[in-house]
């Protein structure tokens, strides 16, 4: 792979309200729910970190102050240090963590959608990469984040779309009239898939954004993207879970409770184990603000 990921920035949409999870968002936007003792932003960005990316680049928006706060005194926060009281000079002791990151944060709108608000920040702070990833501030998997950037690279297509299947969240019934012929509880629809989020794309998927507040990513633009045969799909059956309900949220903190949360030390396949598929790829089903 002649691209190193330290040299793609990825683009994490963080600025919506998450309605849905409103018992958490009235007080910090959606990403910086925790999960443990440490925001969804942060296993996000540890996700990718595992796999060598480090140039992040937040598309704010509600409650930015959380987000930039956070960042601001991420340094102090994960540190011994002191404070001269007279000048409010701050010397740093001793530095709690290993995070090498360049993080940028971007104020891209209150109301602005998701694909506005990637093209507002890309505007301003994609600089001269060809290459960048986007992904939402909800969303976990482990993922072989650098096959799937192998497989974007290899296809030549404008963009890449992590394709999952996780199971349903309700039972399915198969009928013959009234008689129940089988019955199976939140079954895996394996040739079924959805939008997963942690896309790759070319530079040239600009033109096909807007920095228009009312451009939704995973409508007009996703959309296209497909119906031009440039969009693949990378097939990921591993985990992966979005925090989009209270439920989720309680399923994410029990996993981390255990010690055994797959997304903090993904699995490194092989090219030929993953199978990354090059097709045209559905048209996203997940819409986020």
């Amino acid at each position: 792979m002649s691209i190193h990921p330290r040299d793609i920035p990825v683009f994490v949409l963080c600025g919506g309200q998450g309605t849905r999870l409103k018992e958490e968002t009235v007080r910090v936007p959606k990403p910086m729910v925790p999960i443990g003792n440490r925001p969804m932003l942060w296993h996000i960005m540890k996700v990718y970190a595992h796999h060598g990316f480090r140039k992040f680049v937040l598309c704010l928006g509600y409650k930015s102050e959380v987000i930039k706060s956070y960042f601001l005194n991420y340094a102090s926060m994960n540190s011994d240090f002191s404070v001269e009281l007279k000048t409010n000079g701050v010397e740093v002791h001793s530095i709690d963590h290993d995070q090498d990151w360049r993080v940028t944060l971007a104020y891209t709108g209150e109301t602005t959608m998701t694909g506005a608000r990637v093209a507002r920040a890309a505007e301003r702070y994609l600089n001269g990469a060809d290459h960048f990833a986007v992904t939402y501030g909800d969303g976990l998997t482990d993922a072989d984040l650098l096959d799937e950037l192998e497989a974007h690279l290899s296809s030549e297509k404008i963009g890449t779309v992590l394709g999952v299947n996780p199971p349903s969240r309700f039972g399915q019934i198969k009928t013959d009239g009234c008689e129940v012929l089988s019955f199976e509880e939140k079954p895996e629809f394996t040739d079924e898939w959805i939008n997963g989020g942690y896309f790759f794309f070319r530079r040239r998927f600009l033109s096909y954004l807007s920095t228009d507040e009312s451009c939704v990513l995973e409508k007009t633009p996703l959309i296209r993207l497909a119906e031009d045969r440039e969009l693949s799909l990378y097939k990921h059956h591993g985990f992966w879970a979005c925090m989009d309900t209270q439920r989720d949220l309680d399923y994410l903190n029990q996993i981390w409770a255990s010690g055994q949360a797959p997304w903090m030390t993904p699995p490194t396949r092989s090219r030929k184990s993953a199978e990354p598929q090059r097709e045209p790829g559905p048209q996203p089903a997940l819409t986020r603000a």
